[in-house]
């Protein structure tokens, strides 16, 4: 049994699924047993099992980590295995797939699984109208075909050397063909757990299923018990109370007194997670690069590491891929200098700027935090950031509000978390800025190749325009900081590409 790291991927072109236990210890020894009660952030009353609307940790757990299953998933090293698909193959130009899927799956209604189900499944993020967040992944498929009961031959417009990778997105979930519109009403997956109770935006409880495939491999919990809480220092309490026995997304200020607490296990995580500041480019003054390289000088990066995050962090040079990526380039970071930052805004005519910035805690527990600080030191550069606080996630920039301070996951690629910033569609990209036709082609060449070595050079050139003129300013990389009662058991090594073990938690952990 093989597991697939990123460079041997592109290295060969191809790839073996992974049916090996979990990636456990050899010393670990998981029992099946008991209920795990979570807390999490995340979520939205408007919540359903329509993946194509699912933005926080909390569906991301309820649905690809407990009640459906994707194609494929990246284990807690990084690298790859197949879930629902078992192997894949790709073309020597990374155009053409062929997944070769399980043939021992059944949805929780009985049905059969097979290559109908991926096919219906891959069409409902097609249709850019439909806005979901998966489209940049399947916006180049040009064609579906099965071929047989359990294999499915995927055509792309362009090559996409990363595209097994993609298709572990937690949008990407599997729904049974012709029935996809009750599935999404009741939750009928094919995962290892069956809904018991679902209440948008407060809970979910759900049931291990008895002869799952994954028997002996994941979820160990006879049952989970998921509840919704968007206030970190309410997570907090009930972490301490005993109320739950998993907490996430901890504010950084609260970890120094839980690492205290003989009864509680921290996991701290270094991943892509990161905040940024977005700015709306179509109308002045956003649209002066002069702007945004005021603002990388005017956040006192090394200070919100070490006093917001309690240096559970690193800076960030304004690019968006994580320090942890493999093409990740080790740009300079832009220097806290409030009077270069004043006097590049005095040459541009913009001195004594003011500006609202809508920020919420919602995707990040010390969002708001971070605003404060970046306010404090922005002012003396001379501009004035005005921080409103909502109850609201805030996603992006729009002509009425053109700065935003946003918080992102990151992704598991380069090309992923360029193309969900940066090519026009993606539900993510929302500052109006593509780069222009150059950064896209180059963008596209990197996609399609399997030479490690043209990557890297091409993202490297990528990042560096982006920290010179894309307007997003991203000061710091967050880790991720969750903790266990010590009645839990985890892996030695955690997930990071996500929160809570890439929010496969239910399914990676267990009873001590």
């Amino acid at each position: 049994m093989t597991r697939l790291t990123r460079r041997e991927l592109i290295a060969t072109g191809a790839a073996a699924g992974v049916l090996a236990a979990s990636g456990l210890p050899a010393r670990a020894m998981p029992r099946r047993g008991g209920t795990l009660r979570a807390v999490l952030p995340g979520a939205s009353v408007a919540d359903s099992w329509d993946a194509r609307r699912h933005q926080g940790l909390f569906m991301a757990a309820a649905g690809m980590g407990a009640v459906f299953e994707c194609l494929t998933e990246i284990t807690a090293d990084g690298s790859l295995r197949g879930e629902l698909a078992t192997r894949w193959t790709g073309s020597r130009d990374a155009r053409v797939w062929r997944l070769y899927l399980r043939e021992d799956v059944r949805f929780h209604n009985g049905k059969a699984f097979g290559a109908e189900d991926v096919i219906a499944s891959l069409d409902l993020h097609r249709d850019p109208a439909g806005r979901s967040p998966a489209w940049p992944i399947v916006a180049d498929i040009t064609a579906m075909r099965a071929r047989g009961s359990h294999a499915v031959e995927i055509t792309l417009a362009r090559g996409n050397a990363d595209f097994p990778y993609l298709l572990s997105d937690y949008h990407l979930l599997i729904y049974p063909a012709g029935q996809i519109e009750r599935a999404m009403r009741d939750g009928i997956g094919t995962g290892p757990y069956r809904v018991v109770l679902f209440e948008p935006g407060q809970r979910l409880r759900a049931a291990r299923i008895d002869d799952h495939w994954k028997d002996g491999q994941a979820a160990w919990f006879d049952g989970i018990d998921l509840v919704a809480e968007p206030a970190g220092h309410a997570r907090v309490d009930a972490l301490r109370a005993a109320r739950t026995d998993v907490a996430a997304g901890l504010p950084a200020a609260a970890i120094a007194g839980l690492s205290k607490d003989s009864a509680l296990s921290l996991h701290v995580t270094r991943g892509n997670q990161f905040t940024a500041l977005e700015l709306f480019t179509q109308g002045a003054p956003f649209d002066a690069v002069a702007l945004r390289r005021a603002l990388a000088h005017a956040i006192d990066r090394q200070g919100l590491v070490d006093t917001v995050l309690a240096g559970h962090g690193t800076v960030g040079a304004d690019t968006p891929v994580s320090p942890l990526a493999p093409y990740h380039a080790a740009l300079p970071v832009p220097e806290f200098d409030p009077d270069r930052a004043r006097d590049i805004l005095r040459r541009a005519d913009l001195s004594r700027l003011r500006v609202a910035l809508p920020v919420s805690d919602v995707l990040h527990p010390s969002a708001v935090e971070m605003a404060w600080h970046m306010r404090d030191s922005a002012r003396a550069a001379g501009i004035d950031l005005a921080v409103r606080e909502q109850r609201a996630a805030v996603h992006g920039p729009t002509p009425d509000i053109p700065l935003v301070q946003t918080a992102w996951w990151g992704r598991p690629t380069e090309d992923w978390m360029l193309s969900s910033a940066f090519v026009p569609g993606a539900d993510w990209a929302k500052t109006g800025w593509d780069g222009g036709a150059s950064f896209q082609a180059h963008l596209a060449e990197a996609r399609a190749s399997f030479d490690p070595a043209l990557r890297a050079e091409i993202y490297r050139d990528l990042q560096t325009r982006i920290a010179a003129d894309a307007p997003m300013i991203v000061p710091a990389f967050a880790d991720h900081l969750q903790a266990t009662r010590k009645t839990v058991a985890t892996p030695a090594q955690i997930g990071a590409m996500w929160p809570m073990d890439n929010a496969r938690f239910a399914q990676r952990w267990w009873m001590a």
